[in-house]
C-alpha cells in the first residue's frame, strides 16, 4: 500500500523544481539612450549668485523674498484642486501597487456549513422517513507559484506606475506654484503700471489746466485744450484697462489657491521686482531634477514590464491548491481524528491554439513599449529646450531693460523740456502731447522689462523642475 507522507513528499519536490527552474520571461530593463548635451549653449559666462543647492531645499519662490508670494504658496498643496487630483491618483496607484503584491501570496478561505434532510418512508415495507443532520468545516489555499515572472513583473509594473504617479503629483504642483507665482508677479506689474499711470494722469491734469489758462488769457488756441482733453481721456481710459486686469489676475489666483474669488483679495502694496540668480548645472541634472521626465522614464519602465506579461501566455500556468476539512453528523464530532478530510493538488495548464492571440498582445505591448521611449526621449528634448530658452530670455530681457531703462530717462527729459518751452511759447501743443506719449509709453514698457524678467525667472525655475528631486 502506497504510503500518503510519501506522496506529499514527491508532490512538494515537484513544486520545488518548478520553482527553482523558474525565469522571468520577458526583457530586462534599461533606461532608454537620450540626446547627450553636457552644457547649455546659452549659459555661456552665466555665473550663478547663490548656493548650487538652492533649488533643492523645495519652496523655490522664497528667492523672491516676497512674503504674500510665500504665504500664497503655502496654500496651494491644501487647496489646489488639481493638486488634490494628483494626490488621489497617486494613492490609487500606490493601492495597486499593494493589490499586485498580494498575488505573490496565498489565498485562504474558511468555509463552513450545514444541512438538514429527510427522507421519504416506504409504503411496501413499513418504513418511516428519516430526519439527518451533516456538518462541515474546512479551510482551504490556493497560491500561483510565479514560475514565469508574470506576477513578479505585474508588481514592477504597478511599482513603476507609483512611481510615475508621484512623478505627476510633483508635475501638477509645480506648474501650479508657477501659474501663481506668474500670475503674482503680473498682478504686482499692473499695480506698479497703475500707480504710474495715476501719477501721470495727475501731471496731465495740471497740463489741461496749463492749456485752459492760456487759451482763457488768449495765448493758446483751442485745439491745445482739446489735444489736452484727448490725451487725459485716453489715459484715463488705460488706467480703467489697468483695473479690470488687475481684477481677472486677482481671480485667477483665488482659484489656485482654492478659494472663490468673491471670498478673496489682494490688496496693492509696494512691488519689490527683484530677479534672483537661478543656479541652472548642467544638462544632465534635468534628468533626475524634472519631474515630467522622471514620469515619462517610469512609465517606460511600465511599459517594459508589460512586454514579460504579455510573453508568459505562451507558458503553461501552474497552481497549487490544498484544503483540510471535516465532517459530521453532530457538531460535536466535527473536531474528531475520523472525520478529517484532506486534499493536495497540483494542477497545470496549457493554451494549444488561440489563433495569433498572444503573439499580437506581445506584439502590442512591445509598440506600447516603443511608443513610451519616444515619448520619454522627446521629453528630454523640449526639457533641454525650455531651458535654454529661459536662458535666452534672461540674458536678453537683462539688457532690454537697461536700454528701457535709458530710454525713460531721457524721455522723461524731453517732455519736461517741450513742456518747459511750451510755457514760454516756443512750441506749439502737439509737440507737448508727443513728448508726454512718448515718456508714458517709455516708463510703462521699464516696467514690463522688469515683470518680464521675473515672470521668465519662474519659467527658468519650473523648466529646471523647481524643488523637485527624483528619489525624494
Amino acid at each position: 500500500m502506497h504510503h500518503p507522507l510519501k506522496s506529499h513528499r514527491y508532490i512538494l519536490a515537484a513544486i520545488l523544481a518548478l520553482l527553482a527552474t523558474g525565469c522571468a520571461v520577458g526583457p530586462d530593463y534599461k533606461v532608454p539612450a537620450t540626446a547627450e548635451a553636457t552644457r547649455f549653449k546659452e549659459a555661456e559666462g552665466w555665473m550663478p549668485a547663490v548656493p548650487a543647492d538652492a533649488l533643492e531645499r523645495g519652496p523655490w519662490w522664497s528667492l523672491f523674498k516676497d512674503p504674500v508670494l510665500d504665504q500664497l504658496q503655502s496654500r496651494v498643496d491644501v487647496s489646489n484642486q488639481n493638486v488634490a487630483l494628483a494626490v488621489a491618483s497617486y494613492a490609487q496607484a500606490r493601492a495597486l501597487v499593494r493589490e499586485q503584491r498580494a498575488s505573490l501570496f496565498p489565498s485562504v478561505s474558511l468555509d463552513g456549513g450545514a444541512t438538514r434532510s429527510r427522507s421519504s418512508g416506504n409504503v411496501t415495507t413499513g418504513t418511516t422517513g428519516r430526519v439527518g443532520n451533516n456538518y462541515q468545516l474546512s479551510i482551504g489555499g490556493s497560491w500561483e507559484p510565479d514560475v514565469w515572472g508574470r506576477l513578479g513583473r505585474a508588481v514592477s509594473s504597478a511599482t513603476a506606475g507609483e512611481q510615475a504617479s508621484a512623478a505627476d503629483l510633483a508635475s501638477a504642483k509645480l506648474s501650479a506654484q508657477g501659474e501663481l507665482a506668474a500670475n503674482y508677479f503680473s498682478l504686482r506689474q499692473t499695480d506698479a503700471q497703475k500707480a504710474l499711470l495715476e501719477s501721470t494722469l495727475t501731471g496731465y491734469q495740471r497740463a489741461l489746466e496749463i492749456t485752459q489758462n492760456r487759451y482763457t488769457a488768449g495765448i493758446a488756441a483751442k485745439t491745445d485744450v482739446l489735444q489736452a482733453q484727448t490725451q487725459l481721456a485716453n489715459a484715463q481710459a488705460d488706467n480703467a484697462g489697468l483695473v479690470r486686469t488687475r481684477a481677472q489676475l486677482e481671480h485667477a489666483i483665488a482659484v489656485l489657491v482654492g478659494e472663490a474669488p468673491g471670498n478673496f483679495s489682494l490688496p496693492p502694496v509696494a512691488w519689490n521686482p527683484l530677479v534672483p540668480e537661478v543656479p541652472i548645472g548642467v544638462p544632465s541634472d534635468l534628468l533626475q531634477r524634472r519631474p515630467d521626465i522622471a514620469a515619462a522614464e517610469r512609465s517606460v519602465a511600465s511599459a517594459n514590464e508589460q512586454i514579460g506579461i504579455a510573453k508568459s501566455a505562451y507558458y503553461p500556468s501552474l497552481s497549487l491548491n490544498a484544503s483540510a476539512g471535516t465532517g459530521a453528523s453532530r457538531v460535536a464530532d466535527l473536531f474528531k481524528a475520523s472525520s478529517s478530510v484532506w486534499s493536495l493538488g497540483l494542477s497545470a495548464a496549457q493554451l494549444i491554439f488561440d489563433a495569433g492571440a498572444t503573439g499580437a498582445r506581445v506584439d502590442g505591448a512591445r509598440a506600447a513599449h516603443e511608443q513610451a521611449v519616444a515619448r520619454y526621449r522627446q521629453t528630454v528634448l523640449v526639457a533641454f529646450q525650455d531651458v535654454e530658452d529661459q536662458l535666452a530670455a534672461t540674458r536678453v530681457l537683462l539688457t532690454q531693460q537697461e536700454l528701457r531703462r535709458q530710454a525713460s530717462e531721457a524721455a522723461d527729459q524731453v517732455e519736461q523740456q517741450v513742456l518747459n518751452r511750451y510755457r514760454s511759447g516756443q512750441v506749439g501743443y502737439t509737440e507737448v502731447i508727443t513728448a508726454q506719449a512718448t515718456a508714458l509709453s517709455a516708463r510703462r514698457a521699464l516696467v514690463q522689462a522688469m515683470a518680464d524678467r521675473q515672470t521668465t525667472a519662474v519659467a527658468l525655475i519650473q523648466s529646471l523642475g523647481g524643488g523637485w528631486q527624483a528619489g525624494k
